[in-house]
C-alpha cells in the first residue's frame, strides 16, 4: 500500500521545512512506509513584486518594528537547532517572491522522480534559510536545478511559460479552495494536519494507515 501525502508550502515558512524535517523522522518511525509525496503551493505574500523586497524594510512594516521579527527569527533558529537545521536570518537580504520557485518544483514534479523532486524540495530551503540566497532569482533557481540533475534550459522555459502560470494559479486556488490560509499543511492520506507537528503524532498517523486502520 502507498500512502499519499499532499505537502502544502511556502518556501519562505521556516516552520515548511521544520514539518517537513519532522515528517521525514516521522517516516522512519513508522518504519519507512510506501509513500508518495507531492508538493504544492503556496503564497504567504501573493503582493510580493516579483523581485522581492528588502526583508528588514519589509519585516519592520510587517510585525511594526525590527526587534520583533529578529525575535520570531530566534525563536525559529532554536526551534530548527534542535531538529539538526540551519537557520542564518543574518544572511538574508530579500524577502522573495516564489511564484518561480513554486514553478521549478513543480517542473521537478513532472517526470515523477519523487526522490529528485524531494530532494531539491529541500534544497530550496537550505538555499534561503541556511546560505541566505535569492530563490525568487531565477538564476539561483538554475543553479539548484543543474545541481540536482535537472535540464536547466528546459526548466527555465517551463518556469516562464504560460503553461506553468496557469498550472500554478489553479493551484493556489484549489489550495484556499479546500480551506488552507496557512502552513504547511499535509494530507496524509486522508488525514490532514495543520502545523508543523512533531514526528511522533505524523508517526501514529502513518502506523495507522500502513495497517489499514
Amino acid at each position: 500500500m502507498t500512502i499519499t501525502i499532499d505537502i502544502t508550502s511556502d518556501f519562505i515558512c521556516p516552520w515548511c521545512w521544520i514539518g517537513h524535517t519532522n515528517l521525514k523522522a516521522a517516516l522512519a518511525l513508522a518504519g519507512q512506509p510506501q509513500v508518495q509525496q507531492r508538493f504544492l503551493p503556496f503564497e504567504l505574500n501573493p503582493g510580493m513584486p516579483p523581485e522581492g523586497l528588502n526583508r528588514q524594510a519589509y519585516r519592520t512594516a510587517k510585525f511594526g518594528n525590527w526587534a520583533r521579527s529578529q525575535s520570531m527569527d530566534e525563536d525559529v533558529t532554536q526551534a530548527g537547532k534542535q531538529i539538526g537545521l540551519e537557520f542564518h536570518y543574518d544572511r538574508i537580504e530579500r524577502t522573495p517572491n516564489t511564484r518561480l520557485a513554486h514553478k521549478l518544483i513543480a517542473y521537478a514534479q513532472l517526470p515523477g522522480d519523487s526522490v529528485k523532486s524531494e530532494q531539491l524540495f529541500e534544497a530550496l530551503f537550505v538555499a534561503y534559510f541556511s546560505h541566505g540566497r535569492n530563490i525568487g532569482d531565477p538564476a539561483v533557481l538554475a543553479d539548484l536545478a543543474a545541481a540536482h540533475g535537472l535540464d536547466t534550459q528546459a526548466a527555465l522555459a517551463y518556469m516562464h511559460s504560460d503553461t506553468a502560470d496557469t498550472l500554478l494559479d489553479a493551484a493556489l486556488e484549489q489550495a484556499h479552495a479546500a480551506g488552507l490560509n496557512s502552513v504547511p499543511s499535509l494530507l496524509i492520506g486522508h488525514h490532514r494536519i495543520a502545523g508543523a507537528q512533531t514526528a511522533e503524532s505524523m508517526a501514529a498517523i502513518l502506523v495507522k494507515l500502513k495497517n489499514h486502520e
